[in-house]
């Protein structure tokens, strides 16, 4: 049973960090199309950049909620969920950015 929990452990910790290096390459991919759009004088720059954005925390959350099968003590389940929920709060804000974003553009259309 020792020999599962190790294989299971390892492979919950490659997972993470792939996860989270999607998540990670995601987000610079977006930051850099932004800056391109920007410059550009795209309209959709900031829409474009906070679905980016949304997308890649969206992968950095899951690798914190895969992280919590590795813990093992209260404290370290505190530190997860409080990641959980500031990466959580920073998604809700993103989308409603993004809400807000689409819907001045229907106005303008």
């Amino acid at each position: 049973m020792d020999f599962l929990n190790v294989i299971l452990d390892g492979l919950a910790e490659w997972a993470i960090l792939f996860i989270e290096l999607v998540g990670v390459l995601m987000i610079i991919a977006a930051v850099i199309l932004g800056l391109i759009a920007l410059f550009r004088r795209d309209p959709l720059a900031r829409l474009k950049l906070d679905r980016g954005l949304a997308t890649g925390l969206a992968f950095l959350m899951g690798g914190e909620i895969l992280r919590t099968i590795l813990v093992r003590d209260l404290q370290g389940i505190l530190v997860v969920g409080a990641l959980v929920l500031l990466r959580g709060a920073l998604a809700l804000l993103i989308h409603w950015e993004i809400r807000s974003e689409e819907q001045e553009e229907r106005r303008e259309k």
